[in-house]
């Protein structure tokens, strides 16, 4: 059993205030927790308003599998057309 975990920085521009920022991150989260069976939680960047990081953990048999689901994942975040992703990496355990 393999454990991935992504960690990935997010640039929100449209964010005005922190409410702005929760409410695009909820939508973020729940959207990836639906369409991917991941556990998702914001980590860092807690009180800026534009700039937030996630981690993400998904577990499966084979390293490969995380590694295309992770890939799968960067890319649907990327295609957001108000988030934009900065940085990320990933770890396996």
């Amino acid at each position: 059993m393999m454990i991935g975990v992504c960690k990935i920085e997010l640039y929100i521009p449209g964010a005005l205030s922190l409410k702005d920022k929760r409410r695009y991150l909820q939508g973020l989260i729940k959207r990836l927790r639906n369409n991917f069976n991941v556990s998702v939680v914001e980590i860092d960047y807690k009180d800026k308003w534009q700039r937030a990081i996630i981690g993400i953990a998904c577990i499966d048999e084979r390293q490969k599998e995380i590694d295309m689901n992770f890939s799968k994942m960067i890319n649907y975040i990327s295609k957001e057309r108000d988030i934009e992703v900065v940085d990320y990496s990933i770890e396996m355990f």
